[in-house]
C-alpha cells in the first residue's frame, strides 16, 4: 500500500470540482427530475495536517501548532457551554442554538422543553470573500 505524501501547498490554487446530481421533485405533478451541482471532496484535513500547514507558514513547529489548535477547540466548547458567543475575527462566529418543544406561556417553559443544542457557525466577511473567489471545474 502506498501513501500519498502530504503537501501543505497543494490546495492553494486548485479549483473545486463538482458533479451534477439528479434530484426528483415529487411536489410537482408530474414529478420532474432536475440536475443540481454538488461539490466533490478530494480528501480531509485533520488536526495533524492543519498543524503541518500552519507551521509551514510560521516559525512555530508542528507540535507547537498542534498544541495551540487542540486547546482552541476545547476553549470554544467551554465558552459555548458558558453561554458565550465566540467571535474569531478572521474565522467567524460560533453560537449555541437550542431546539425544543413549545409551551402555552412563557412561565410554563422549563428545562424539560429543551430537546437539544446545536452549534451555529457564521463565517467572517474575510472568509466569505475567499470562498467567493473559488473557481469551479466540472468532473466528467
Amino acid at each position: 500500500m502506498t501513501t500519498k505524501k502530504f503537501n501543505a501547498y497543494n490546495f492553494i490554487c486548485m479549483s473545486v470540482q463538482f458533479k451534477m446530481i439528479p434530484k426528483k421533485k415529487s411536489m410537482v405533478s408530474p414529478p420532474k427530475v432536475k440536475c443540481y451541482p454538488c461539490a466533490v471532496s478530494k480528501s480531509e484535513l485533520n488536526l495533524n495536517n492543519l498543524a503541518k500547514i500552519i507551521s509551514s507558514r510560521l516559525t512555530f513547529s508542528r507540535p507547537d501548532c498542534y498544541g495551540v489548535i487542540m486547546p482552541l477547540s476545547e476553549v470554544i466548547g467551554e465558552a459555548l457551554s458558558d453561554g458565550k458567543i465566540v467571535r474569531i475575527e478572521s474565522l467567524g462566529t460560533f453560537q449555541l442554538n437550542l431546539s425544543g418543544t413549545p409551551a402555552a406561556t412563557a412561565n410554563a417553559i422549563g428545562k424539560s422543553n429543551i430537546k437539544g443544542a446545536k452549534i451555529s457557525y457564521k463565517p467572517s466577511k474575510d472568509l466569505k470573500s475567499k470562498v467567493n473567489k473559488i473557481t469551479y471545474k466540472r468532473m466528467r
